[in-house]
């Protein structure tokens, strides 16, 4: 049976949304949830609802595609399409899985989803392991590793690889932060930035837009995660 991974779809032109419907319908995998041609509308929705990928035009009026992802704290996969290629840095600079310059061809929609299917098997595969409230095992070199939560000072995606950082020193695994968010969630642990999950309990101080950690490293804060650390931190 296939894994299917559900997603929604939001643009303001009738022709944008009808083409990015008819490619969902061609991938066995994906399953159309909804359709938005108002971004306030999907805010609501993604607000209220757990969803795999979001495909979002950019220039919207009143919200643009960007603006929306800003506004999520638990975000979906995010796929964008515009007209006008300067805007994809903006995009993976606040953490676009990809994006898609119009007029938008198959295999090139294609290639953007069966990467973000990839990120979501991995998900799947480390949330259905086991795991206690005080520690992880994660694959390292062809062996599973037991780490303690406690233990560990922050983590850092590099490429397709997860470095964990500890007391004792740094692991290396197969995996995403966006993985570990889904496993992590109901912890101490905070996505700082779009290459970074710190541990809360590992945090020395905090300096406008930067943290320092337990062993001195210091981590920018991006811009739309700050006033949720401040708060989580009780420093509202």
């Amino acid at each position: 049976m296939i894994e299917k991974y559900s997603c929604i779809v939001i643009d303001d032109e009738p022709l944008g949304i009808e083409l990015i419907t008819d490619f969902v319908s061609q991938v066995p995998f994906l399953e159309l949830k909804k359709i938005f041609r108002k971004p306030v509308e999907a805010m609501t929705y993604l607000q209220n609802n757990s969803i795999d990928l979001v495909f979002s035009d950019i220039e919207m009026p009143r919200l643009t595609g960007l603006d929306l992802l800003e506004t999520l704290e638990r975000q979906p996969y995010f796929i964008f399409i515009t007209a006008h290629r300067h805007f994809a840095i903006d995009g993976f600079e606040k953490g676009a899985a990809d994006y898609l310059i119009k007029p938008v061809r198959f295999e090139r929609f294609l290639k953007a989803v069966n990467r973000v299917k990839e990120q979501l098997d991995i998900i799947n595969k480390l949330t259905s392991r086991a795991i206690k409230n005080d520690r992880i095992f994660i694959k390292s070199e062809s062996k599973f590793i037991k780490i303690m939560l406690s233990d560990i000072i922050y983590m850092e995606a590099q490429g397709n690889y997860l470095h964990i950082v500890t007391d004792a020193g740094t692991s290396q695994t197969l995996s995403t932060l966006k993985a570990m968010e889904e496993i992590l969630h109901h912890s101490n642990f905070f996505r700082i930035h779009r290459a970074f999950i710190v541990n809360t309990d590992r945090i020395q101080s905090l300096n406008g837009n930067i943290v320092q950690l337990s062993n001195g490293k210091i981590i920018p804060i991006a811009s739309n995660k700050k006033e949720l650390l401040y708060s989580l931190l009780g420093l509202n």
